[in-house]
């Protein structure tokens, strides 16, 4: 708990750095761009950081992408009641804050899904199996179901399998959220992680792991939904953004790092 209040309070500097800054430089512009804040569940910063890009240009705004765990960067909204937009890594996360009054119209961009990580190769001959996360001869890696949506998604699996606890003993980290698994898994620490699936696409990773996918009804589709906060203060450029990235160009973006898209979630990635 002392760890998540002190991530709270990391992120909250960080946002009082980033609006200072940018209040700042606005004082010294004659023509001030606008600002947004979104808040960003770390698997999805790549796809929204090229969405961020595209409108940066056509609205002549300054978009900053605050990331973190899903959790860790909505208290991190909830205590500073700044920002404009909201992604988090389930739609578990509007229906459990809802109550709060923060989290206002939603576009749905698309699923995840969990998945076992290897290494590139599978060069353990793990099979796509959550039984292999319980084997003590694997070094096995799951999330903080405190402070990400990945492992909170991967403590709802493991309890319906039965196995949560059994994990969790085996398991030599219980990291803070998706990146910090997959730089496990490539600093060959880990054998398998529990994460989501779309990560393994990256530029980063996909030389280095492969994904062993699960059937739907072991883990089913996420869906991904940004959310407009009630304290933004630039809802015309923040609605515009939730457009493009429920739209054909910005699904084809999340698509192409790996996301299941809500045009043809169906479609396979080849990898």
């Amino acid at each position: 708990m002392k760890q998540l209040f002190y991530n709270y309070f990391i992120l909250l500097l960080l946002i009082s750095f980033l609006l200072g800054c940018t209040n700042e430089n606005d004082n010294n512009m004659t023509n001030s761009k606008k600002h947004l804040l979104i808040y960003c569940g770390i698997t999805m910063v790549h796809p929204m950081q090229k969405i961020a890009d595209i409108i940066e240009k056509q609205y002549h705004c300054k978009i900053t992408i605050l990331q973190g765990g899903s959790e860790d960067i909505y208290q991190s909204l909830k205590m500073s009641k700044k920002g404009d937009l909201y992604l988090p890594g389930s739609e578990s996360y509007r229906n459990k804050h809802l109550k709060d009054g923060l989290l206002s119209d939603y576009m749905y961009v698309g699923y995840n899904q969990m998945a076992l990580l290897v290494q590139k190769g599978n060069p353990k001959n793990i099979q796509a199996d959550l039984d292999c996360l319980i084997n003590p001869n694997y070094s096995v890696s799951i999330g903080n179901s405190e402070s990400s949506s990945v492992g909170k998604q991967a403590k709802k699996i493991l309890t319906k399998a039965g196995i949560y606890d059994k994990v969790l003993l085996n398991a030599f980290k219980v990291a803070s959220d998706s990146r910090t698994m997959n730089n496990l898994l490539k600093d060959g620490s880990a054998d398998v992680i529990f994460n989501w699936r779309a990560t393994a696409f990256f530029d980063e990773n996909k030389d280095k792991m492969d994904a062993l996918c699960l059937e739907d009804s072991i883990a089913s589709k996420k869906k991904l939904l940004i959310h407009l906060t009630t304290c933004s203060k630039n809802e015309d450029i923040a609605r515009a953004f939730m457009r493009y990235a429920g739209s054909k160009e910005g699904q084809k973006i999340f698509y192409n790092f790996g996301f299941l898209d809500k045009i043809g979630d169906s479609r396979k990635i080849a990898h």
